[in-house]
């Protein structure tokens, strides 16, 4: 399937305090992509830590998370699993809560065949009537959708499309001609944004819009409108501070600067640990560069 939205979604962290998720400012962080023109916000992504979640804590976000944003755009939760009747089980609750869409992680750590990707997507697909992305980030998985393989599993009906973060240009280009009358690719790589946005992706799914929504959606409207020369300029703008919300793993950055912003959102859960400071003062700066106020 085709269309289930275009433009930009920020993988939203998940703020945490000493005792669980930290609802206030949860709220603050909707309100502030809202603001700003997100068309959709991905909860329980990877940069929204649900790995180290139990289910219980999952479920209450998803309740409260959908009634927050109030139909003021889209909600997508991350329900992928290493186990596929896990994966199933949140797909599923996700749905009953009020989902707009699904974003599904490969299996990871005990890596399965090409064939068993397509039978873990068939899987959580049929169990829900929502659509679903497909989410390939072989860096934290140890496995990789081929385009060949993509190419079978967009055939499944309610698949809305791939989230693309393997950070390969020939093998999305791949992907891209494989796919693009039968589902939607998504850049999933900040840095890749602006090619991958060029050569036919309909959106990105984000981490630098926690702290740039506005500016990523900006750039994903400029290249629709195939105005490229002011696009890149924005690029270019926005790449130093993309690179720096890498600079250790995500969402460790990412949930510093949200910090440095001025929202209080924690820092991650163990056994991520909170940044370096030599890595925060490079943080800092490219956030200065950008034109931001740092707050904290």
């Amino acid at each position: 399937m085709k269309g289930f939205f275009k433009g930009s979604a920020t993988a939203l962290i998940t703020p945490f305090n000493e005792t669980g998720v930290n609802y206030d400012v949860l709220d603050e962080l909707i309100e502030y992509q809202i603001e700003n023109g997100t068309d959709a916000i991905v909860f329980l992504g990877t940069t929204g830590e649900p790995s180290t979640m139990s289910f219980a804590e999952e479920h209450v976000l998803m309740e409260h998370a959908v009634k927050k944003v109030a139909k003021r755009a889209k909600v997508i939760f991350g329900c992928g699993s290493n186990c596929t009747a896990d994966a199933v089980m949140t797909a599923k609750k996700a749905e009953s809560y009020g989902a707009d869409g699904l974003l599904a992680v490969t299996p990871y750590y005990n890596k399965c065949t090409q064939n068993g990707l397509v039978e873990y997507y068939k899987a959580i697909c049929e169990a829900v009537s929502i659509p679903v992305i497909a989410y390939n980030v072989p860096g934290r998985t140890g496995v990789e959708i081929q385009p060949a393989t993509m190419a079978k599993i967009a055939d499944i009906p309610n698949i809305a499309g791939i989230k693309d973060a393997g950070g390969n240009m020939s093998k999305t280009m791949e992907t891209l001609r494989l796919v693009r009358e039968k589902c939607d690719v998504y850049s999933g790589e900040d840095a890749l944004n602006f090619p991958i946005l060029a050569v036919g992706g309909v959106g990105v799914i984000s981490v630098v819009s926690n702290i740039a929504p506005k500016a990523v959606k900006t750039l994903c409207t400029l290249i629709a409108e195939g105005k490229y020369e002011e696009a890149q300029v924005l690029n270019d703008k926005l790449l130093p501070l993309a690179n720096a919300c890498f600079v250790e793993v995500n969402p460790i950055p990412v949930k510093e600067a949200v910090n440095l912003l001025g929202f209080h959102a924690g820092t991650p859960r163990a056994p991520l640990t909170p940044m370096e400071s030599a890595n925060r003062e490079k943080l800092i700066v490219a956030m200065q560069n950008f034109g931001m106020e740092i707050k904290a």
